[in-house]
């Protein structure tokens, strides 16, 4: 599930200037975070019980946990939710720094984890058998929380895109569900003529957006060897997606309404925002965010950008990580495999999470499920089809949160000025490559 975040991830860019400096001292990544757990030391543990600590947002994890403490009675689940936003990694990037009041287990979305393990920060969950759960997952979530043969985390959650539509406006004024972005672009001249109030979609400018709409163009913008990074956002792909965004800025085609705001809701509710480009999380903030537009709704494939090409993209997500100064690993690991590849997923999927684990994705439960919001439409056939055309060589910067803080001052100006949106991309990447080269990276574009 997706949280509303600016993503200016506080405390972590000097935790990674500290680490660059300790790994160019000494030390080598076999070295850090890699142990060696056996199924019985994990059985020994919870056998003998204690406290595992787990710093997450997710609700359903409430249910997890109280299920876990019945099959193991001698563990308690100490949940500690209240943080939000920022202040969950603030909170856990001054604890790793100060060495103390690491939780056991921490909820990490997809495009922080490499900033974190990159300062040696998470646990190789490896050594305790992560890597044999590979084939349970969807490509996509899996390869965000692995680097080679190392595994960080379990994805708890994924978020293959979709196109959600108002099929009650499209119906109305005789527009036909876009299957490519040039469709795409058709549709949104035709509503807007239509309707000079109404609006293909809303876009301020969103670094989380921006990327996932590269991504599925098969644009590769990042490419990461430990310290060393590539940043180029000039490539044939890139431009495919800045062609046809820059032609819906330059015809005011997008309503200038920022995501997750009050006049966000409204518009999706009233009409004035007639698509939205996200992930298969979104369904539940439909339900209770937007109520009054239960029926109107519908889903289809996200647009491709070349007919007849399936490839998707993913949007939010994030993973189950154990930090290298977990005091109970052996614990920590066993609560993470039951949220995130045991009985833990059906009671979270129950719930209303976006599975990224294959057996779920492909139960006849989960994809024969009728969505009464969207019309009694059968939703999660269209969200397992995007996640199994998530390609899984897309990779995330190590100062990804950085990077996206500094968006709108880049980027984001393509939205409110005369600047190009390839311009902006540019200047994003440039402003990039210069923190990333002074935090003691090896950045080439």
């Amino acid at each position: 599930m997706r949280r509303r975040t600016s993503r200016l991830l506080g405390g972590i860019a000097l935790v990674t200037s500290l680490a660059l400096g300790a790994t160019a001292c000494g030390g080598s990544d076999d070295e850090a975070g890699t142990e060696s757990v056996s199924a019985e030391d994990i059985q020994a543990a919870l056998d003998k019980g204690g406290t595992v600590t787990v710093w997450s947002w997710e609700p359903t994890l409430k249910t997890v946990a109280a299920d876990f403490q019945k099959k193991y009675p001698k563990v308690k689940v100490n949940l500690v939710s209240e943080r939000s936003g920022d202040k969950h990694y603030t909170a856990l990037s001054n604890a790793i720094s100060a060495g103390k009041g690491v939780p056991d287990v921490a909820q990490l979305e997809y495009f922080s984890i490499g900033q974190y393990s990159l300062t040696e920060g998470l646990t190789d969950l490896s050594g305790f058998g992560a890597g044999k759960l590979a084939s349970k997952y969807t490509a996509g979530p899996w390869n965000a929380v692995t680097e080679g043969d190392k595994v960080y985390g379990l994805p708890m959650d994924s978020g293959p895109m979709a196109l959600f539509y108002n099929k009650q406006l499209f119906d109305k004024y005789k527009i036909a569900v876009p299957t490519t972005w040039d469709e795409y672009l058709d549709a949104a001249r035709k509503l807007h003529k239509a309707d000079p109030k109404a609006y293909i979609a809303n876009d301020t400018g969103d670094a989380g957006f921006t990327t996932s709409m590269l991504w599925q163009a098969g644009s590769r913008p990042y490419k990461v060897d430990g310290t060393s990074v590539t940043i180029d956002f000039g490539d044939a792909n890139a431009k495919k997606f800045t062609a046809v965004w820059q032609k819906l800025i330059d015809e005011k085609l997008l309503a200038p309404v920022t995501s997750w705001t009050d006049d966000w809701y409204k518009g999706l509710g009233d009409g004035t925002i007639a698509t939205l480009s996200t992930g298969a999380w979104m369904p539940a903030n439909f339900e209770s965010g937007v109520p009054n537009a239960s029926g109107q709704w519908r889903v289809a494939p996200l647009p491709a950008w070349a007919k007849g090409d399936k490839a998707s993209a993913e949007n939010g997500g994030s993973a189950l990580t154990v930090p290298a100064l977990a005091g109970n690993k052996e614990l920590a690991y066993a609560f993470v495999e039951y949220a995130n590849s045991g009985a833990g997923v059906a009671s979270r999927v129950s719930e209303g999470a976006f599975p990224a684990t294959q057996a779920e994705l492909k139960s006849p439960e989960f994809l024969g499920k009728e969505f009464a919001y969207f019309g009694g439409q059968k939703a999660n056939e269209i969200f397992a089809d995007s996640a199994a055309n998530v390609a899984d060589d897309w990779s995330y910067l190590p100062f990804q949160a950085y990077a996206n803080s500094i968006f709108n001052d880049t980027v984001g100006k393509a939205y409110i000025s005369g600047t190009r949106l390839e311009d902006g991309l540019k200047a994003w990447q440039d402003a990039s490559v210069k923190y990333g080269e002074e935090q003691g990276f090896t950045v080439e574009k």
